[in-house]
């Protein structure tokens, strides 16, 4: 049966929708325009209780039950484990796989995040001391997964959820004020990860209403 996507598009979208792409999952994606906020909509409080894309409904949950998903680590777990791919289920590569997502969700996510919200302010008084902390912090990021990628394709062995976490992130480098020149793993992993078919069919699905 297909699965709901309620989502724009942002990096924690497009790591949904590429993932589906990857796992070969049958989707239907429903806007939500978070620059107008229908994310307060009741409706969407109902599968979403803190009123953030992304979203799934699974009409064929566990036991063939519905069931939605909110928040964007959560759901590529579940993806992962309902299509049997992209997460060991045991042992040390599973362990990364984990490492690696929660290193997304918790920095690599929120913190470039700041930067987006900073380098948007018009005023310079305002814009100064966040942009210097968040964009520093950002790149400190940046390091750490180069280091990592210096001798590992994927960034937990094997490729991963926790790829299609990080790209979507990634993706927003030149947002970030980040050229991936100054991190040649990132930039050989974020060229191969976007030449992936699958991966630009994720990035090719319509996240934004038609004007």
């Amino acid at each position: 049966m297909t699965i709901q996507l309620f989502s724009f598009d942002t990096p924690n979208g497009r790591k949904i929708s590429v993932a589906l792409e990857e796992m070969g999952l049958p989707y239907q994606v429903h806007v939500v325009d978070i620059t107008a906020g229908e994310q307060s909509d009741p409706a969407f409080s109902r599968i979403s209780p803190n009123n953030k894309i992304p979203v799934i409904v699974d009409p064929d949950g566990p036991d063939g039950q519905h069931i939605s998903v909110f928040e964007s680590g959560a759901i590529l777990i579940y993806l992962a484990e309902k299509s049997g791919l992209f997460l060991p289920r045991k042992g040390r590569e599973r362990i990364a796989v984990m490492e690696w997502l929660m290193f997304q969700m918790g920095g690599f996510g929120p913190i470039p995040g700041q930067v987006h919200h900073f380098i948007a302010l018009e005023s310079e008084e305002e814009r100064g001391y966040g942009l210097k902390r968040f964009m520093a912090e950002t790149r400190r990021l940046y390091g750490v997964m180069d280091r990592r990628l210096s001798d590992h394709a994927y960034f937990a062995g094997s490729l991963s959820i926790a790829d299609f976490a990080l790209l979507g992130w990634v993706w927003r480098h030149q947002r970030h004020q980040v050229d991936l020149a100054d991190f040649p793993n990132v930039g050989r992993w974020y060229n191969s990860m976007m030449a992936r078919p699958a991966v630009i069919r994720g990035f090719a699905v319509p996240m934004r209403k038609a004007n």
